[in-house]
C-alpha cells in the first residue's frame, strides 16, 4: 500500500500507490471536468428510464438518492479492483487511518482475481500473532459471504472497537479445508522499523510499511547499527521488505535515495499531464557502496517493490526471496461536494529500467522459499553437538545446551532470528559471499 502525498507548493498531488492510508486534496479534482460534444444521450435515457422503474416498481422503497450512489458504485467497481467510491463516512475512515491508530486486526487486504485477499499481516498485531498469512484468502467475515463485498465494505466490516471479537474464514494454498479464525481487535500501533546486528559488521533491517517516519527510524537504526560496529561502517545490510504491503511513496523514494549516488528511482504514466513523474537519487549512499541484500516474498507490495526494484536495476543490492505481488497502479484520492471522494486510478509505476510492476511483481535475482518449521528444524539441527551421547569440548565452559534453556529468563537466550528464518539465513550467506567479493574486487 503506497500512498503518494505530495504538498501543496509542489502541485498539490495526492496520488495513492495501493491502498491508501492518508489524504491531500488532489490537484486533478479541483480542474473542471472536462465536455464532451459527443455526449452518450440515448444510454443517459436508458439510464434515467431504469432509475425510474427501480423507483417507482421496486418491491422495498428506496430513494433516489440511495439508488443514484449506487450506480456510482457500480460504475466505479467495474475499472479496477483499486477505484471505488467513499462516502463521508468511508473518507472519513481513510482520513483517521493516516494517525497509524485504529481498531482493528493489522492486516492489510485488497482484491486479487475480484477475492478478498490478505496482502500482508502486520508485525505485532491480532492478525500477525493469530497466524493470518499473506496471501490468505478471506472468504467469510463473522460468517458472511466476501464474495459481494467491496474492498470499502470489507475494511469497514473487520474495523472495530478493540477488544470485540471478529470471525474469518480463510481459505489457504495447500489446505484441503478452511480454516477459521477467531481474532480480538486492538488499537493498532506499527513500528515500521526494527535493526539487529547478525555478525560483527553485517546489519539487518526490517522494514514492516512505510509510515511518514520510516526513513527517519532507518538511518537511527543504522546510526545504532554502526554504533555496535564500534563505530566502524557496515560491511554489509539485508534489508528485509516480506509482508511490507507499502505505504507512502515519499518514504520509498527517500529509502532507495539513502543507498543510491545518483539514478532514476520510479517514474509514472498515465493519460494527464500530472499522472507523468520521475524521481531522481541525489548524491550520498549510507554504505558508502557496501554490499546489500534485498529480501521480499508475496507479501511485498506497491512502495516495497518500488524500494526492491529501483535497487535491483541500479545493480544496487541482490533481490532473494519470492516474486512480489504485483501491486504497479497508480490510485488518486479525489474529494467530492458530498463530503464523499473517488479513488480513481490514474497512472501506473515503472522501475528505472521501464518494468511495469503492475501484475507482476519484480522476480527476485535468487529464488528462495520459506521453509517450514520442520524443515528448518532438519537445516539446522544435524551437527555433531545435537547426536546423543556427543562427547562435550572439554576446554569449553559452555553448559550443556537443555541446561542452558533451563537457566534462561524470558527466551532471552532463543536461538538467534537467522538461525529461525531460513530466508534470512540464505540472505545473509549471500551477503557474506558478497562482501567477500567486494574486498577482492577492491585489492
Amino acid at each position: 500500500m503506497t500512498t503518494w502525498i505530495r504538498k501543496a507548493s509542489n502541485l498539490g498531488i495526492a496520488a495513492f500507490f495501493g491502498f491508501a492510508i492518508a489524504i491531500a486534496i488532489n490537484a486533478m479534482a479541483e480542474r473542471p471536468a472536462e465536455t464532451s460534444s459527443d455526449i452518450p444521450l440515448e444510454q443517459l435515457r436508458t439510464y434515467s428510464d431504469v432509475l425510474d422503474r427501480v423507483r417507482s416498481d421496486y418491491v422495498d422503497d428506496i430513494s433516489e438518492g440511495e439508488l443514484i450512489e449506487n450506480s456510482i458504485r457500480g460504475m466505479i467497481s467495474e475499472l479496477d479492483p483499486h477505484s471505488g467510491y467513499l462516502d463521508d463516512e468511508e473518507f472519513k475512515s481513510l482520513r483517521e487511518s493516516t494517525s497509524g491508530e485504529f481498531g482493528g486486526l493489522g492486516i492489510q487486504v485488497g482484491m486479487k482475481d475480484g477475492v478478498l485477499t490478505v496482502i500482508a499481516p502486520i508485525d505485532d498485531t491480532p492478525a500477525k500473532r493469530a497466524g493470518l498469512e499473506a496471501g490468505d484468502k478471506i472468504i467469510r467475515i463473522d460468517g458472511e459471504l466476501t464474495q459481494d463485498m467491496d474492498l470499502e465494505e470489507a475494511v469497514k466490516v473487520m474495523r472495530g472497537k478493540p477488544g470485540t471479537d471478529i470471525d474469518l474464514t480463510i481459505a489457504r494454498e495447500g489446505e484441503k479445508k478452511p480454516l477459521e479464525f477467531t481474532i480480538t481487535r486492538a488499537i493498532i500501533k506499527t513500528e515500521s522499523v526494527r535493526h539487529e546486528m547478525l555478525e560483527p559488521g553485517l546489519g539487518y533491517i526490517r522494514v514492516s510499511q512505510f509510515q511518514s517516519r520510516t526513513v527517519e527510524q532507518m538511518h537511527d537504526a543504522l546510526d545504532e547499527l554502526i554504533e555496535k560496529n564500534d563505530g566502524k561502517p557496515l560491511k554489509g545490510l539485508v534489508l528485509d521488505l516480506r509482508n511490507n504491503p507499502g505505504g507512502v511513496l515519499d518514504g520509498s523514494v527517500e529509502m532507495v535515495d539513502a543507498f543510491l549516488e545518483a539514478g532514476q528511482i520510479v517514474y509514472t504514466k498515465g493519460r494527464v499531464a500530472d499522472a507523468k513523474m520521475s524521481f531522481e537519487a541525489s548524491n550520498g549512499d549510507r554504505l558508502d557502496g557496501a554490499p546489500m541484500v534485498v529480501l521480499v516474498n508475496g507479501g511485498s507490495a506497491s512502495a516495497s517493490e518500488i524500494v526492491a526494484g529501483a535497487l535491483q536495476d541500479s545493480g544496487r543490492a541482490l533481490v532473494i526471496g519470492e516474486q512480489t505481488f504485483g501491486k504497479g497502479s497508480v490510485q488518486s484520492i479525489m474529494p467530492l461536494s458530498n463530503g464523499g471522494a473517488l479513488r480513481l486510478t490514474t497512472a501506473r509505476y515503472y522501475t528505472p529500467s521501464g518494468r511495469s510492476i503492475q501484475a507482476e511483481g519484480i522476480k527476485p535475482d535468487v529464488t528462495v522459499h520459506q521453509l517450514k518449521v520442520s524443515d528448518i528444524e532438519e537445516v539446522f539441527s544435524i551437527s555433531e553437538a545435537s547426536l546423543a551421547g556427543h562427547l562435550t569440548n572439554g576446554d569449553s565452559d559452555m553448559t550443556d545446551t537443555a541446561e542452558s534453556a533451563e537457566n534462561s529468563e524470558d527466551g532471552e537466550d532463543r536461538e538467534p532470528l537467522v538461525i529461525r528464518d531460513y530466508q534470512l539465513y540464505e540472505a545473509l550467506n549471500m551477503l557474506k559471499g558478497m562482501v567477500i567479493v567486494s574486498k577482492n574486487t577492491h585489492r
